[in-house]
Parts: C-alpha cells; structure tokens; sequence
C-alpha cells in the first residue's frame, strides 16, 4: 500500500473525513486542509491512547491573490454554522505577508505548506470536484507515520519549532525528535 493510500486509510471515518466534503463545497481556490488537524488525527491513530493530542482546530489553507479577509470569515462562518462545536482557521496564503510580520510574499498555497514549522504538519488533503482525495506531501509521509518531528528546512533553527515539538513530546510521548 503507498503512503498516500494508507493517509486515507487512518482519516477516513474521523472528523476530517466528515469536514472535507463542507470545505470542498465553499470552492476555496487552491485549497488544502493542512497541519494539526491531520498530522494530530495519525498520531492519535497509530499511538492510540498515550498520545493525547485531539483536533484543536482545522486550519484550511487556500491561495487567491485578489482575495481579501472577508473570504476568510465568510468561509470560517458558514463552516462554523455547518460544525458549531468544531474551530476552523481559514487562511489565503496570498494576504499572510501582509498581516504576518517577517514573512515571505507566498507564491502558492503549497509554497506557504511548504514553510510550515514541522515536515510531519506540512501535509495537505482535499477533494477534487469529483470527491476524490488529493494529497500534498512535500517531506513525503515518513516522518508522520514514524512519530518523528523535525522542522522544516525553513524552520531549522526556529525557537518556535523547538516549542511545539516540545508540547508536542509531553502529550505524545512516542514521539521522537529529529
């Protein structure tokens, strides 16, 4: 079985399996459900209880130059009435420069998943318009079947990165650094 298969595998019949049909429907352009959400649900599934990290919200990653943040919220909003108990960041990695200081002009939504802090949170599904599951895996998926955490070549050297895989390590003690 590849990699991707056994993705869909262990998020099929989760919380992210019933939000992905929601999100493809709001026709965000460029669009991917990245991050915690995804890597947390495979950590949670492959160590089971010893790894207490949960869904804390579905960060929606999508790419319109012309957008503005009235996107972000309208979709944020018509999710949030869709699922009230779950949290969703939606965000146009177009406009992030422009309200994340010291960030890089993003020329791609899968540029910006790319710069994400850990290579086992820069892993991307959605559906295409005939409901079948795309991947984007741009460290491939052996660091997050593995339980390894270890930043991003962007990120090598990040305080940050250093943080969360700290807090990642004491709800998940199976994990393992870099």
């Amino acid at each position: 079985m590849n990699s991707n298969t056994r993705l869909q595998m262990i998020l099929a019949d989760t919380p992210i399996d019933t939000v992905l049909p929601a999100i493809a429907q709001l026709n965000l352009p460029n669009w991917w459900l990245a991050g915690g959400a995804v890597r947390n649900t495979v950590w949670s599934s492959i160590f089971g209880n010893d790894c207490g990290l949960g869904i804390k919200d579905f960060d929606i990653a999508f790419f319109d130059i012309e957008g503005n943040r009235s996107q972000e919220l309208a979709a944020k909003a018509t999710l949030t009435e869709q699922f009230p108990h779950d949290e969703f960041d939606v965000k146009n990695q177009a406009s992030f420069a422009r309200w994340r200081l010291g960030s890089r002009p993003y020329t791609s939504t899968e540029d910006a998943i790319t710069e994400w802090l850990h290579t086992a949170t820069a892993v991307g599904v959605r559906l295409n318009t005939q409901g079948q599951w795309q991947f984007f895996t741009p460290y491939g998926l052996d660091d997050l079947f593995d339980g390894i955490i270890r930043p991003t070549p962007a990120h090598t050297h990040n305080v940050d990165a250093h943080n969360k895989a700290s807090g990642f390590l004491q709800k998940c003690p199976n994990l393992r650094l870099a």
